[in-house]
């Protein structure tokens, strides 16, 4: 008897033990966390918000677009926006006459491109697609606006029409200032925009003939590619350059959060929706490092959180917390991350037929911003160097001034709920005394309350849209003391939290 109530004490002992691991892992005791202003700290540069993506060219026409444009231009000061199908035939740059004579016409070209430039945003070309009179078969992909996904019936005119294009932007701008773009050739060939067989192979073609007529123009002129979809044939098209001595000044490509570790790595994992970009970043970054190439510049032309239409991710304040942490995942692999797209003036799946159906754009129809919006406005105030910070949830930063900004944020998946998290932050050395404290999440800058409220209109009027942008608006930054060097922070699932250390 004596033997056995040992052996229960023992027991429960043991139980007792690991219940008060298990109750201290839930205590969540990372989330007691040490800022150390002196801690080493490197350049960070805003990646980020350099290049967005946008719908189709002619869309740039629009007093929408370009009221949208601004607005981002304002809460980042982004330098370069890209967009499918300068040469489509809705822009009118190519047709041929009576006796199959090429024919240019560039006229929305120039109020394109003016567009742009009035705004202080420089053209990131992407040369694309093929006019349907130079194609050598009308095959159309899946987009609304149906482009033509075919190679030219003529390699000389093609070469021809892209000098002929380059040339008069040259002539319209300037080479100081067209000097300053870049040139990318097509759009994710290894995919549907590409019909060309066998499809490497081809696009190759395609790249040589139109880098080497851009250069042609002037050697100052910056080309690349291949602009492909899933992080694909990056290194094949190094490879490829090298070989053969063909003009290559960047590289490019795209990937979305909800790829398939199949296509991207051709693997079977299950990599989370918070990992695959960066994971597919540093791929591609370690390929140019090995290759014959090892200084040319990585441009991330899209990448999001989502390539489909799921209003709980883009339309959602999880937008905060995915992208904070891209930020500083992706830190020092990458020249330019460039988010598609920054507004849902944009057409690829047809009209838009509510305000809020999962776009891609920081900025719904009718003017509305999103959640994401503010959370590219929050993160735009951290500052030009990071800080060493041992976390995966937060991002230390300096601006030039010497304030010291913090992002914080509390991820979960999209669709979870998620639980709150409460935050305490040591502060050594730095005498601060004040943090301003602005935030993202359900009770800030989330206009989708506001919405449902007002019964989800498909068609909201001018009195409902105005309530809707009053409602996105961020409310001013909470001030709070720092006692003692401390701070404490309560984050909500899905919420993302800047802090301003004055």
């Amino acid at each position: 008897m004596r033997r056995w109530q040992i052996l229960s004490l023992a027991v429960l002992l043991a139980f007792s033990e690991n219940a008060s691991n298990l109750n201290a892992q839930l205590a969540h005791p990372s989330d007691a966390l040490t800022i150390d202003a002196t801690a080493p700290r490197h350049p960070l540069p805003h990646f980020w918000e350099q290049m967005f993506g946008s719908g189709r060219a002619i869309l740039s026409l629009r007093e929408s677009y370009r009221s949208d444009l601004r607005s981002v231009k304002q809460i980042t000061d982004f330098r370069y926006i890209r967009f499918h199908a300068i040469f489509h035939d809705e822009v009118g740059v190519y047709s041929e006459d009576d006796q199959g004579r090429p024919i240019y016409n560039f006229s929305y070209v120039d109020q394109i491109y003016d567009g742009l430039l009035a705004n202080g945003v420089r053209p990131f070309v992407e040369v694309s697609f093929m006019p349907y009179k130079l194609a050598a078969a009308n095959l159309l992909q899946a987009f609304w606006y149906r482009p033509n996904v075919s190679p030219p019936k003529d390699w000389n005119r093609w070469d021809d029409l892209v000098a002929a294009f380059t040339h008069h932007l040259v002539d319209r701008y300037g080479i100081d200032e067209v000097a300053q773009w870049y040139f990318e050739v097509w759009n994710e060939p290894n995919i549907d925009f590409w019909a060309g067989q066998p499809k490497q192979d081809t696009y190759w073609e395609l790249y040589d003939h139109t880098a080497v007529a851009i250069k042609k123009v002037s050697p100052r002129l910056r080309v690349g590619g291949p602009a492909t979809a899933q992080a694909a044939w990056v290194d094949a098209l190094i490879r490829h350059c090298a070989d053969k001595h063909i003009p290559l000044d960047y590289v490019s490509t795209h990937v979305y959060a909800n790829d398939t570790a199949q296509d991207v790595f051709g693997s079977q994992e299950n990599i989370p929706r918070d990992r695959m970009v960066c994971r597919a970043v540093d791929k591609v970054h370690n390929q140019i490092k090995t290759s014959s190439m090892p200084n040319l510049p990585l441009i991330w032309s899209e990448f999001n959180a989502s390539y489909k239409n799921e209003a709980e991710v883009t339309d959602a304040v999880y937008m905060g917390p995915w992208l904070a942490d891209t930020i500083r995942q992706c830190d020092g692999l990458v020249d330019n991350l460039a988010y598609w797209s920054f507004s849902d003036v944009f057409e690829e799946q047809g009209v838009v037929k509510t305000p809020f159906y999962g776009g891609y754009g920081l900025i719904a129809a009718d003017g509305i911003p999103k959640p994401a919006f503010n959370v590219f406005k929050l993160l735009h105030k951290l500052g030009e160097e990071r800080i060493q910070l041992d976390s995966d949830f937060a991002l230390l930063t300096r601006r030039k001034d010497g304030t010291l900004v913090l992002a914080l944020w509390n991820y979960a998946a999209p669709g979870q709920t998620g639980s709150q998290r409460t935050l305490t932050l040591t502060l050594k050395g730095t005498k601060a005394s004040q943090a301003l404290i602005s935030r993202v999440d359900g009770e800030h800058g989330d206009v989708h309350s506001a919405y449902e409220k007002m019964g989800a209109p498909r068609y909201p009027t001018q009195k409902q849209i105005q309530e809707l942008r009053k409602s996105a608006e961020l409310p001013a930054a909470e001030a709070r003391p720092i006692k003692r060097g401390e701070l404490s922070v309560i984050l909500p699932a899905h919420g993302l939290a800047v802090i301003e250390l004055k």
